[in-house]
């Protein structure tokens, strides 16, 4: 399972039996790498990690610049997708390396960025304060047949106290002078955009997932933003997987109070109860944070996965194994209690 960031794509392939396509895109910082999106077997319908084209696994600290970073790539993905004549996109918001408002991911798609010289914007956030004029008339027209469903796991506007900038930029390496150029940067933009293309999703929920990418979807195609992990409910049929079960388990990185705000963990847990009421519910975590206590009514138990006390890069590489020994101890507590 996933609510729109990694493991997505895998998760609705699989279970419809779909494919995976590689397209050459460019990463975040322009760079050609090659990256993969899902068709679905049972509808004719493409499934988009925006994390695959501009994901922070493309960046490390020497290379990382939040205001260079683009989503021109998941663009690219966007327009391969459409050009293969599909009815459905839904597109994952999560795991970004960006805070451009989606431009990058507009200027794919034919949108024009102008400066005071009518030249093209370079791509990345840093540059949006030099915006004047946006420009659709090259937008690729295929684009207002497709339906467009965006998978978030978050409901930030694009700007604000809680919007792109602020709240994610730090995590993606954008020091607090940068954070002020990009808080600028998204604000014009949304300006500009209301200008001429008479449309300010800016403060709708969602906006500002994906450093903003949320904001460009809504802004230049119509897009809808919905729960990730509701989608991926529906898409893998989870309701009728999961009648006559005796136990489910889940899991995530962290279980902690974000839990609570449409997590992966929780739409199982309610989802399952829904369709098998009272079913046990076991979640496995890489951590326990804060505030679980919060979730005692929607899981039986919670556990840590990992054995002994290690930094994050180890516990990474152990989770495999540390994953699979606490499931075994759970499946032994629960045969010997039968």
């Amino acid at each position: 399972m996933a609510d729109g960031g990694e493991g997505t794509v895998a998760a609705l392939v699989d279970a419809t039996g779909g494919q995976l396509v590689q397209v050459p895109v460019h990463d975040p910082l322009d760079r050609v790498v090659t990256a993969s999106y899902g068709l679905l077997g049972t509808s004719n319908t493409a499934v988009i990690e925006m994390a695959a084209a501009s994901g922070i696994q493309f960046v490390d600290a020497q290379t990382s610049n939040p205001l260079l970073a683009s989503t021109y790539g998941t663009g690219e993905l966007i327009k391969d997708a459409v050009a293969r004549g599909v009815d459905r996109i839904i597109i994952g918001l999560g795991g970004s390396a960006t805070v451009d408002g989606g431009a990058g991911m507009a200027q794919a798609l034919g949108v024009h960025l102008r400066d005071e010289a009518g030249q093209e914007l370079p791509h990345g956030g840093g540059a949006l304060t030099h915006l004047t004029r946006v420009d659709m008339s090259e937008l690729d027209p295929r684009l207002h047949q497709v339906e467009i469903l965006l998978a978030a796991d978050v409901t930030n506007p694009l700007t604000g106290s809680e919007g792109a900038a602020r709240v994610f930029g730090p995590q993606k390496g954008a020091t607090p002078a940068m954070v002020t150029i990009l808080e600028r940067g998204l604000a014009h933009f949304a300006t500009v955009v209301k200008h001429d293309c008479c449309r300010d999703p800016s403060r709708k929920p969602g906006a500002g997932a994906a450093g903003g990418l949320g904001f460009g979807l809504l802004a230049f195609t119509h897009a809808e933003v919905k729960r990730g992990i509701d989608l991926v409910l529906q898409y893998t049929d989870f309701a009728r997987q999961v009648v006559g079960a005796d136990y489910v388990f889940t899991g995530e990185g962290q279980v902690d109070f974000q839990t609570e705000f449409g997590k992966t963990p929780l739409g199982v847990s309610r989802a399952a109860r829904q369709v098998v009421p009272g079913v046990p519910v076991i979640a496995l975590a890489g951590s326990l944070g804060s505030g679980i206590d919060a979730l005692d009514d929607d899981f039986t138990a919670v556990f840590a996965a990992p054995s002994g006390a290690k930094d994050l890069h180890q516990a990474i590489a152990d989770a495999p194994a540390d994953v699979a020994l606490t499931a075994e101890n759970v499946a032994r507590l629960i045969k010997r209690l039968k």
